[in-house]
């Protein structure tokens, strides 16, 4: 069996990681929590109210279809994703662990979609009385983290474009 590069070991450990942490964080909520209750862990800035998503990000949705669609705009994110980390160079590692963090978001919610008609499990509530960021959980949380760092690096790769020019 050849063994991973260190590219795939960190790409691995961190798509691994957020699908293994949002996996058990998602279990834990829908054991513990009762449906759009608030729980207080910060006061009232940070709490558990468990969610069902059955659409995207901000709970958009396509109605009837939105299981099947957004199932397979993550699966087409996955491949997307891969490609990227397959492309990447040997001195990208920010670029590739974003994508891992990304990889590992994606199919943490697309599991969510292929296991249950309820939608994705959201349980992580942040905001000031009234005031209420969108509930989200830990997959989603891979997926902007990894998204920032991606972002980062493909700015920095620019910059050295740009600087090997002049």
């Amino acid at each position: 069996m050849p063994r991973l590069s260190a590219h795939g070991r960190l790409f691995w450990i961190a798509a691994l990681s957020v699908i293994v942490l949002d996996v058990i964080t998602k279990t834990l909520a829908v054991r513990l929590l009762t449906p759009y209750v608030p729980f207080d862990v910060l006061g009232p800035y940070g709490r558990f109210t468990l969610a069902y998503n059955r659409g995207a990000a901000f709970s958009m949705s396509l109605g009837a279809y939105s299981r099947v669609i957004f199932g397979a705009f993550a699966a087409i994110a996955l491949v997307v994703l891969w490609r990227m980390y397959r492309a990447a160079g040997p001195g990208e590692r920010l670029k590739v662990l974003g994508l891992g963090l990304a990889w590992g978001g994606a199919a943490g919610n697309l599991l969510d979609r292929l296991r249950s008609g309820r939608g994705v499990v959201d349980f992580i509530d942040l905001g000031v009385g009234t005031v209420r960021f969108w509930t989200f959980n830990v997959a989603d949380s891979g997926v902007t983290i990894g998204a920032c760092l991606l972002a980062v690096a493909l700015w920095l790769e620019e910059r050295q474009r740009i600087a090997a020019r002049d």
